[in-house]
């Protein structure tokens, strides 16, 4: 199959190119590189600079034709989406309805969008949450991720566009970008291992639901033939709180650092969690990697990337 990724030059997305060439799939990327980098695009990828809201967008679908789309790009800092929540609607909605169009003009059979646990939830009635807990998000960007949702319930319904909606909870792994306040791992890894001090927000009794990208990558290839028209939370179902994090941490560079917290920050979730037996239980994804494993091997990743 040819399969179309945006924002295949980031974190998450990159790795999943990788993952699919792999699987013996052509591959084609579409990234602004503004916080996506060049040298996470896989040699063997088809690669296009540009933005999901350029109207030009057309010209590669066009051109590639490709079977299945791969919706990874995204605005997807919380506090940024707090600050400016217009900028936060026209990447992630107005882009997404601009992948959606094409998608639909040229024919595409599959579209998979990386959407959030971590936020769409709001503050959790139980805990873990599974995908009928009631969706309250609060911050524009758990907004504009539940509104593509709805888009692509639209696109279903009137146009036949099939999708797996894939709910990540809070990915960490190597290649993270530790700039900007999004990847708290990514961040307290890099001011670590460069000897400068991390700031935990608040109390730091935050939790989240860590998970490591390599188990999103084989979430992201189970939907490339998962039933139709399915929603799945991806995570671990532990809560770890921010406190606990910077700790383990430490622990994976073998260092020891104080903790020193700052001030609380808008927008913020107090607890969030995701149960993930409904993809267990219909398509055989579990986890695999534990908290302490996954930091080992991002912190060797930071640590050769720094010590460059």
């Amino acid at each position: 199959m040819k399969i179309l990724i945006t924002g295949g030059a980031g974190f998450i997305g990159s790795h999943i190119a990788d993952c699919y060439l792999q699987l013996g799939h052509e591959v084609v990327i579409v990234d602004n590189l503004i916080t996506g980098e060049r040298d996470n695009i896989p040699q063997k990828a088809a690669f296009y600079e540009m933005d999901i809201c350029d109207p030009h967008l057309g010209d590669i679908f066009e051109k590639e034709h490709p079977h299945v789309v791969s919706h990874q790009a995204a605005q997807m800092d919380v506090r940024k989406s707090v600050a400016d929540p217009i900028f936060d609607a026209t990447n992630n909605v107005l882009g997404g309805i601009n992948v959606m169009q094409n998608c639909v003009k040229f024919g595409v059979k599959k579209f998979i969008f990386a959407s959030t646990g971590g936020a769409i939830y709001g503050e959790q009635d139980h805990f873990p949450a599974d995908e009928d807990h009631p969706l309250r998000p609060l911050s524009p960007y758990g907004i504009t991720k539940l509104t593509t949702e709805k888009y692509l319930y639209f696109y279903q319904q009137t146009y036949g566009l099939n999708y797996t909606v894939l709910r990540y909870a809070n990915v960490y792994g190597p290649r993270q970008n530790p700039h900007g306040e999004a990847g708290v791992v990514a961040i307290f890894l890099t001011k670590i291992l460069s000897g400068e001090q991390p700031i935990i927000n608040g109390d730091g009794k935050q939790t989240r639901d860590y998970v490591y990208v390599g188990d999103v990558v084989k979430a992201g290839e189970i939907a490339l033939n998962s039933a139709e028209d399915k929603i799945y939370n991806i995570g671990t179902g532990i809560e770890t709180n921010v406190n606990e994090l910077f700790q383990k941490i430490c622990n994976a560079v073998g260092m020891s650092v104080p903790e020193v917290h700052g001030e609380t920050k808008a927008g913020e979730q107090l607890r969030s969690v995701l149960s993930t037996s409904k993809i267990k239980k219909e398509e055989g994804w579990q986890p695999s990697v534990n908290l302490n494993e996954g930091l080992k091997l991002t912190a060797e990743f930071f640590r050769k990337k720094i010590n460059r």
